[in-house]
């Protein structure tokens, strides 16, 4: 299994601890370090259900972006914009060994594992 995400969040620190307890590998990606590529981004929105499931958009990241680059956005915008801002994705994304993406750390995730 695979989570990205930034090792400062809080919430990717406790998913990866709540991993580590049920014994489940993770290989981690901090987007700091490594950014998304633009095909992984789009790969990871089209398995989301669309960019309104991937992007935080109650963030300090999208909050300060101007209106001119949020209004009106369209999935291969947010996709380009994800790729400029990796921070903009919800945290942590997992991609799981079935090939679903699932963002966050809520108990529905949890209790996948």
């Amino acid at each position: 299994m695979k989570a990205y995400g930034l090792k400062k969040c809080s919430t990717c620190q406790k998913a990866l601890d709540f991993l580590a307890q049920k014994k489940v590998k993770v290989v981690f990606t901090d987007h700091s370090e490594t950014p998304p590529t633009k095909a992984q981004v789009a790969g990871w929105s089209k398995a989301l259900g669309g960019w309104e499931k991937m992007i935080n958009r109650a963030g300090y990241t999208w909050r300060g972006l101007p209106k001119a680059e949020t209004e009106g956005l369209t999935e291969d915008g947010a996709v380009a914009l994800a790729v400029r801002f990796p921070s903009l994705i919800r945290r942590p994304l997992i991609e799981h060994a079935d090939g679903s993406v699932t963002v966050g750390f809520a108990d529905k995730v949890k209790k996948m594992f």
